[in-house]
Parts: structure tokens; sequence; C-alpha cells
């Protein structure tokens, strides 16, 4: 009974194996790289707020800087400057009646890794609507 376990379909499990090896031996290949990769951390990025075309209010976050951790090879890291990273929010969607929280989002070049982003979420503050018959704010 055991050796028809083994010898049973024997091809076939030759071939799953060879290809479980194939596929271990590309992750391995791809992966061999992240152990040579630096990390760095930029401090006091501003965060620019992304909104709809439509809406003309002049939405505040708080706090307008954050701090973005990377990764990446060396020499990728070592080139990269604070304007080559866009940390955005994006307030398209959101409720323009109270003021709410919303999530960071950091894009950055190719084959670089956003290790963390502190803080992840910030308060993003709604200016109250002036009133069509209330009079303008003197500069």
């Amino acid at each position: 009974m055991f050796r028809d376990f083994i010898v049973k379909d024997f091809g076939w499990k030759l071939l799953s194996l060879a290809l479980a090896v194939a596929i271990w031996l590309t992750v391995k290949g791809f992966s061999s790289d992240s152990g040579t990769q630096a990390e760095r951390t930029f401090t006091e990025l501003p965060a620019q707020i992304v909104s709809g075309t439509t809406d003309a209010r002049s939405f505040r976050i708080t706090p307008e800087f954050v701090q973005v951790t990377i990764k990446g090879l060396p020499e990728a890291i070592k080139a990269l400057t604070e304007r080559d990273i866009h940390v955005h929010v994006d307030v398209s969607d959101a409720d323009p009646t109270r003021d709410f929280r919303k999530r960071v989002e950091v894009s950055t070049p190719t084959r670089i890794t956003v290790v963390k982003v502190e803080p992840a979420e910030v308060e993003v503050v709604v200016p109250p609507r002036l009133s069509p018959t209330a009079p303008l704010p003197k500069p």
C-alpha cells in the first residue's frame, strides 16, 4: 500500500515537484535583492490637499507635515529628493458640512516602497460657508 502511494502517478508527482522548485527559485530570485535594500526617513514633508475642481473652499489639515519612511535599492534611495515623494490627502469625496479624518496617501518613484507614514491620518478642517448676505472679511 505504501509502495502504491509513491509509485502511482509517479510522473505527475515528479512534474509537480519540478514545478514547485522552479516557482520557489523564481520567487527567491526576485526577493534576493531585498536584503540589500536601504531605508531612509524624510521628515517634515508637506501634505497637499486634493479636492474636486468645483470645490472652491480651502480645506485645512492638521498636522500639515508628515514623516515618511521609505526603502529601496541604496543607489535609488541616495538619489531621491523630497520633491520625488508626493504626499496628499484626497478630500474630493468628503462631507462638506463637518470636520473629519482622512488617510494620508504617498506616491513614490517605481521600485521605492513606503514603509511608514506618521501620522497615517490627518484631521481635515472644513471652513464655514459664507452666506450670500454676509459681508466679506476685511483683508
